[in-house]
């Protein structure tokens, strides 16, 4: 997984750094976001963050969830393998509804996706400290919300600028299967009357494509020793296919999202 110790590892010595065993990033930070996907109406809300890597294993921030590799990186390895579970939480249209038409349509209950990720990471791609990294997830909900499948794959680049400020760049998207596009696109008779909005069938397909920005600052101009940092994190997608035709987005919505979050996180 794309961290600053990971990619510090892979070049020259820099060093005794706090990454160098196990480690923990605590955070807490403020993030605005669309109401639901597809909605033109924005809340803020808190962003819980945890990161770190626990006896060669490292954990880090899936949404309101997290995903673990469970392969030891191999110091000096010019290829590294990521293979872990992932959980994820997804509250959409469950509540911050700020939409009158949308909210005639009734709440939806919270998903818990559960299933697994697999990627690799290139180290030293330009210069001894940066990376590119490939994963994809393949999430279940078994909460019994949407019923449905997520697939979410995403090619993120690494690089730290200085020895107190790293940046990463993502591309993402996501494909949903048809449980999944029409438990939150799709709305019925009963929907259309309550709402007013034209019925409409949503099937399986690509949900979305966005990119991602992250940029993170050691508090005391050295990131390797740990201790207080800043993080601003920005990003945008667009809806695609059924996500973007259904009424929800298209009357109500837009299919341009964005996203932006500012934290404070300590390393120990």
């Amino acid at each position: 997984m794309s961290t600053l110790c990971h990619a510090q590892q892979q070049g020259p010595p820099i060093g005794e750094t706090v990454f160098d065993g196990d480690y923990v990033t605590l955070g807490i930070g403020a993030a605005i976001g669309p109401s639901y996907d597809g909605s033109d109406n924005y809340t803020i809300s808190p962003l819980p963050v945890i990161i770190g890597s626990v006896a060669g294993i490292d954990v880090q921030p899936r949404g309101p969830g997290f995903a673990a590799d469970f392969i030891t990186d191999q110091s000096g390895a010019k290829i590294d393998y990521v293979l872990g579970p992932v959980v994820r939480a997804r509250f959409d249209r469950n509540n911050s509804i700020k939409d009158d038409v949308v909210q005639r349509l009734g709440e939806l209950d919270v998903a818990i996706e559960l299933g697994a990720v697999a990627g690799l990471q290139v180290n030293r791609v330009l210069h001894p400290f940066d990376s590119l990294t490939a994963e994809v997830d393949l999430r279940w909900d078994v909460a019994g919300a949407h019923n449905g499948m997520v697939v979410a794959p995403s090619l993120t680049y690494f690089s730290p600028l200085s020895r107190s400020v790293a940046v990463s760049m993502a591309i993402t998207a996501e494909y949903v299967d048809d449980d999944y596009a029409d438990y939150y696109f799709s709305i019925d008779p009963t929907g259309s009357a309550a709402s007013g909005l034209p019925s409409f069938a949503a099937d399986s397909g690509w949900k979305n494509v966005g990119l991602t920005m992250f940029t993170g600052l050691d508090l005391d101009g050295d990131i390797t020793n740990g201790g207080w940092g800043l993080s601003i994190i920005g990003s945008y997608s667009r809806l695609l296919e059924d996500a973007k035709q259904s009424p929800v987005t298209s009357i109500r919505g837009d299919a341009d999202q964005l996203f932006l979050a500012l934290g404070i996180g300590y390393t120990f």
